[in-house]
């Protein structure tokens, strides 16, 4: 399969590479990376070690079978924007934060995938990226049931070695996924924590208290979706992920924007009843954005 990844930063060069041991793989990206990858390939370190020679470019080509959207949430949008003129049979999200396949389907022609990662990954320079986990890539069409193209593109993720299940109730997955991150991701970001640090420390009921509100949003939007299931669902991954720095924590450290309006700032503008601890989690991320000019 010929797979173009939009977004090469920690994940989306992860992903790719993983994706390059099997298919024709072009990671699309920013210099230097991108111009170390075309040089030197891709070395993955970590839980898997490998170095691949996928395609590296600052643009998309003019034609893919299948396009992996990994930029940040804020970058939706443009992301869609630059793969305008590339001819596509699917593209697929995998990508933090809610309502990014709605704004993919939008704006590209070709039919849109939902998707989720637990793979841990960290860039850590230019060509190299880390494994920090191995995980698992679950996949389906976005309004869930049965699709024939998500089975072939999850046949294609396996045929990498990349652990892969495709569901048929992706909008129940999604809204668990949102309460993981809206649990994990502001907490360890403003603690300044790895995600272990939730498993049995202090700012552990923080992380649940989130993701129990998230999943009081879901079931008003009609996804089933039980307060503990959400509560456990964030004990568990922040244990398998213990070591982990979550993308809102790493973002905070470089100084960069983070994805809260689309985790816990969505939780937020969607709720119809109490989520205080997802507001204020999400007031402090955003005053600190405001500090530093980043909003």
């Amino acid at each position: 399969m010929d797979i173009l990844v939009v977004g090469a930063g920690s994940l989306g060069s992860l992903v790719g590479g993983l994706l390059a041991r099997a298919h024709d793989v072009t990671l699309v990206g920013r210099d230097p990376h991108v111009s170390a990858v075309r040089e030197s390939g891709l070395r993955i370190s970590g839980a898997v070690e490998t170095t691949v020679w996928p395609g590296a470019m600052t643009t998309p080509p003019a034609s893919a079978d299948l396009a992996v959207v990994t930029v940040k949430a804020g970058d939706t949008a443009s992301a869609a924007d630059t793969l305008a003129d590339t001819a596509l049979d699917a593209a697929l999200s995998l990508q933090n934060g809610m309502g990014n396949e709605t704004v993919l389907a939008e704006r590209l022609s070709c039919p849109v995938l939902a998707g989720t990662c637990t793979y841990g990954a960290r860039l850590t320079g230019p060509g190299h990226v880390e494994c920090t986990g191995i995980g698992e890539i679950v996949l389906g069409a976005r309004d869930g049931g049965s699709s024939k193209l998500a089975d072939r593109v999850g046949a294609a993720f396996s045929d990498a070695d990349v652990q892969t299940t495709v569901a048929a109730d992706m909008p129940r997955r999604l809204w668990e996924k949102l309460a993981v991150n809206a649990g994990i991701n502001a907490t360890t970001a403003l603690a300044r924590v790895e995600n272990g640090a939730l498993v049995d420390g202090p700012a552990g009921e923080t992380a649940r208290a989130a993701a129990r509100e998230v999943a009081r949003v879901a079931r008003n939007e009609g996804v089933a979706l039980s307060e503990s299931v959400a509560a456990e669902a964030v004990a568990d991954v922040a244990e398998t992920t213990a070591a982990n720095t979550s993308s809102m924590h790493q973002d905070v450290l470089a100084g960069e924007p983070t994805e809260i309006d689309a985790i816990n700032g969505y939780v937020v503008d969607r709720a119809d009843c109490q989520v205080p601890v997802n507001e204020t989690l999400t007031d402090l991320i955003r005053a600190w954005e405001a500090s530093g000019g980043l909003r």
